[in-house]
């Protein structure tokens, strides 16, 4: 059956019925048959198995159209005020925009409490301050993202299961319920070896408590004996502002010993750990290996006591931005999207040291005595001082990591004396 339709023709007609082919019933879809046979002259099998592929295959770019200039929108924000962001984002630890919208308050009354941020000088005025006040978090983000990095570097787990009271200790869950007051910590070690194994090498442990995000943070020599990692929970239990009153581990050797556990038997604290290979159970301190401690002591290896002494006077100012001046987001449990998929529910962000005060744990002098230390950190120095230890630690450490890391690539070049014999002299 012939038909004068060209080319071009027949293929806008397939293109024209082929989505609505694809979504007919069986009687509309003879009927578009029909017509398509009609204009085309194709039989029904051809005209049926070119309306499938139409509708799988995405159309062409068609022809180019010229297309007018769109008009760049003037910015809403001023030159100002996004200089004076960079600024406060510095001095926050680089927190993001949704956790900065809510800390901006914070973050300009302490820059303006100490002096770092003065009316009429370095592009800072109260029009300024308006305007920081009213970017969304969408905005921090868009005027932040060139100033976003990310390490290449990576890290090695050193986590070995215990065959020791495994049986002895509750197993601690994801799915179980979270505890309804602060004290409970999980507990975790990170080793500061860089990309291998071999000898000593420093390792910090880190407590995150469940209900508020409450953090600590502690350097240790090596975990080779107990005593190190008693020392570091002893400091926690000494430091931390409410009482601690359970520990989730995971399976390490480190944790699970008897020297742990009548420790803890001493001290009524309760232990508890997480099942083998799911780090979902230790989501709250497995955050915190890389939003923590990666972020401030990076990925390289520490293993002098120069070294040590650095984080030990770094982890203070760590523990104090997050606690006092950082706000988190919690899960409150799960929902659906207007698609119905599920979805988590967080919590309006706050710091920890809000939600401490929120639960009502602290004694009233101790909240005065708390809140007057806040108020006397100042973000600013808190950001050079940080940086000043984060520099050092670099120049001792970066050049040693850096050749670890290319000695683990075997070399290109054959070795020219293996299997040749040398006559003894």
């Amino acid at each position: 059956m012939g038909s004068g339709s060209s080319m071009v023709t027949r293929a806008e007609v397939t293109h024209k019925y082929a989505k609505a082919y694809a979504a007919a019933s069986k009687k509309d879809r003879g009927r578009m048959l029909d017509e398509v046979v009609s204009v085309t002259g194709w039989s029904r099998d051809n005209a049926r198995r070119r309306l499938v592929a139409a509708a799988k295959t995405p159309p062409g770019p068609g022809r180019a159209v010229a297309t007018p200039v769109r008009k760049p929108r003037a910015p809403k924000f001023s030159y100002d005020a996004r200089k004076v962001l960079q600024k406060v984002w510095a001095a926050s630890g680089g927190q993001c925009g949704k956790y900065l919208v809510v800390s901006m308050r914070a973050h300009l009354d302490a820059l303006e409490r100490h002096g770092e941020l003065i009316d009429g000088i370095d592009h800072y005025s109260r029009a300024v301050r308006t305007e920081l006040l009213a970017m969304s978090a969408a905005s921090i983000d868009r005027y932040l993202a060139p100033a976003k990095a990310k390490d290449a570097i990576g890290g090695v787990s050193t986590t070995k299961p215990s065959p020791l009271l495994r049986s002895s200790v509750a197993i601690r869950r994801a799915r179980d319920e979270v505890e309804d007051e602060p004290g409970f910590f999980e507990v975790d070690i990170i080793a500061h070896c860089g990309p291998t194994l071999k000898d000593e090498f420093a390792r910090t442990v880190n407590l995150t408590d469940v209900h508020t995000g409450w953090v600590f943070t502690h350097t240790i020599r090596n975990n080779a004996h107990p005593t190190h990692i008693l020392t570091a929970l002893q400091a926690a239990v000494d430091e931390v502002p409410c009482a601690v009153t359970g520990l989730d581990f995971d399976n390490s050797g480190e944790f699970l010993n008897h020297a742990m556990t009548d420790w803890a038997a001493e001290r009524r604290i309760y232990i508890t750990r997480s099942r083998p290979y799911k780090k979902n159970d230790q989501s709250n301190v497995e955050a915190k290996n890389n939003h923590l401690v990666r972020k401030y002591a990076f990925y390289y290896r520490y293993d002098t006591p120069e070294e040590r002494a650095l984080l030990a006077r770094l982890w203070p100012l760590v523990n104090d931005r997050l606690n006092y001046l950082t706000p988190t987001k919690k899960p409150i449990g799960y929902g659906s999207d207007r698609n119905g998929r599920r979805t988590r529910l967080y919590d309006p962000p706050r710091t920890p040291f809000d939600r401490l005060l929120a639960a009502r744990v602290l004694a009233p002098a101790q909240e005065a005595e708390l809140t007057a230390y806040r108020d006397t950190l100042n973000p600013a120095e808190l950001a050079r001082r940080i940086g000043d230890l984060q520099d050092r630690l670099a120049q001792l450490a970066k050049d040693k990591t850096e050749q670890l890391y290319l000695a683990g690539f075997p070399s290109t070049l054959p070795d020219v004396h293996r299997g040749i014999l040398v006559q003894a002299s």
